[in-house]
């Protein structure tokens, strides 16, 4: 049995803009979410509507800072041969950056190193956001472990407010 594609929910605005310099070809790049079909109606509705927060996140309003997406090739390096994401400019501290953006999801996907959890719902369901075949630059924010000893960078528990 052949095992029948799953479809996302886009529209052409979350397509739009240019793609960074540097950005791999086999690759979509997104200015907005978009949501697989894994998720019900009842809970798309929800994700769109409520935030999934714990905290408040100021919403950015300045031109966010520039950043670079460049290949890593320090044979030291944990991600050597991968892409990593780094500042073109100094950046001052607690300065949002930018959205963690890709596929919201509901369905495991064990395989994905992109693949961050949004929140885990009463009834067990846990909701994603996949960045592993589409999203913007921070999918190639790495890990600090075995480069320093404390990261130079956090995620927050946030949600940008959009349009839709």
């Amino acid at each position: 049995m052949t095992k029948k594609p799953a479809k996302c929910i886009a529209s052409s605005a979350n397509l739009r803009g240019h793609k960074p310099a540097h950005w791999p070809q086999h690759l979509q790049y997104l200015n907005s979410s978009v949501y697989h079909s894994s998720l019900s109606p009842a809970l798309l509705k929800h994700i769109k509507r409520c935030p999934i927060s714990t905290q408040k996140i100021a919403t950015p309003t300045s031109p966010r800072p520039k950043v670079t997406i460049r290949a890593i090739s320090d044979p030291s390096h944990p991600a050597n041969g991968q892409f990593g994401l780094f500042a073109a400019q100094r950046i001052p501290p607690k300065t949002h950056i930018l959205d963690y953006i890709g596929e919201i999801h509901c369905d495991e996907r064990p395989e994905s190193d992109y693949d961050l959890s949004l929140c885990r719902l009463p009834d067990g369901l846990s909701v994603g956001i996949d960045a592993s075949s589409m999203g913007n630059e921070a999918r190639f924010i790495n890990d600090y472990r075995g480069l320093s000893s404390k990261a130079n960078s956090i995620f927050l528990d946030g949600r940008t407010p959009t349009a839709s």
